[in-house]
């Protein structure tokens, strides 16, 4: 990625008043675009160098058993395939309430994440777990439709049970400076969430950051995303690459940390797609708690995006616990 600006990345939006609650530059193209391009930009080099610091920090024997089992607790365990089946996602539903069946000490997975005809049947198997059901709506993953069909969209997964909805922005609009569309199109997905009872779906923001090209970009978008109404803001589809990385996600949580800071309001932050490993998870956990504070670590605030995480994790969890690897049949293939 490029960087249209030379100002240093952390920097704090400290020209924002406390408690605003930026109506007045929402309202127009114009008056958006002033706002948006007159953040801090980040520095290209900063950026990724503090992501590479950070990726080195090594944590002792018991905190790192503590991140393996908060690392599972935030997994979006995911499956968004074709050719994805009603029993797929039952097992799917069933490993992430019980990750490891032989171990009850295992927390569960925050949630498992389908296309929205595969809701109710995640719905049925999770039941009142705890384990929330996420949809990807709104043309996922091009964004590519009309407003009606991205809200239909949405709407079906909601009704069908849905407790989280993961949409994608029009990326085409972003990067040609349409940001009130984008804007709308959020303010919209998030009515579309709400439910008879009054309760509201959790909306998820993706923002296809490897498209974006520029990380000052990914600023922008992140602030366009939570000032709509955001509860998350998500790096990737999982469908285009890259997808998640340390220094993507390092401007989000910056921006997250900034915002509330400027509103009060707390925003969660989601990567999604290339994390695979322990190792890795454990990197993005010591990025929350550096560059958002400790207030982010918890599922509430913080998840992973990830179809084959969850393996990893469990096996060297059994590692730590036993002393040993488990076999390549330990855990179950997704």
């Amino acid at each position: 990625m490029t960087t249209t600006s030379s100002a240093a990345t952390g920097a704090r939006s400290g020209a924002i008043d406390a408690g605003r609650d930026f109506a007045d530059v929402t309202g127009s193209d114009a008056s958006l675009r002033r706002f948006l391009h007159g953040l801090p930009g980040v520095d290209q080099v900063g950026a990724e160098a503090r992501a590479a610091v950070l990726g080195t920090r090594s944590i002792k024997t018991s905190a790192k058993a503590q991140a393996i089992d908060l690392a599972i607790s935030m997994v979006d365990l995911t499956t968004l395939e074709g050719m994805d089946t009603p029993g797929k996602v039952r097992a799917l539903s069933a490993k992430a309430m019980r990750p490891d069946p032989a171990d009850q000490s295992c927390p569960a997975a925050a949630a498992v994440c389908v296309y929205a005809d595969m809701v109710a049947t995640a719905r049925q198997v999770l039941g009142d777990s705890g384990v929330n059901v996420a949809a990807v709506a709104t043309a996922f993953p091009s964004g590519r439709a009309a407003l009606g069909v991205k809200l239909a969209d949405t709407r079906d997964a909601v009704e069908a049970g849905a407790d989280e909805i993961d949409m994608v922005i029009d990326r085409g609009a972003f990067l040609s400076g349409r940001y009130l569309q984008v804007f709308e199109e959020i303010v919209a997905t998030r009515e579309a969430c709400a439910r008879p009872d009054g309760r509201s779906a959790h909306l998820k923001v993706i923002c296809e950051t490897g498209e974006l090209q520029t990380y000052d970009n990914v600023r922008r978008v992140s602030w366009l995303a939570m000032m709509a109404g955001a509860h998350f803001i998500k790096t990737s589809t999982g469908k285009v690459q890259p997808a998640a990385t340390l220094p993507v996600t390092l401007v989000m949580l910056e921006a997250v940390r900034d915002f509330r800071e400027a509103t009060g309001q707390m925003v969660g932050v989601k990567p999604a797609g290339g994390i695979r490993t322990s190792k890795d998870a454990i990197k993005y956990l010591v990025m929350v708690n550096e560059v958002a504070g400790a207030d982010w670590l918890r599922p509430a605030w913080f998840r992973f995006g990830a179809s084959t995480l969850l393996n990893d994790l469990l096996m060297q969890r059994t590692r730590m616990r036993t002393g040993r690897y488990s076999g390549p049949d330990y855990v179950t293939l997704d």
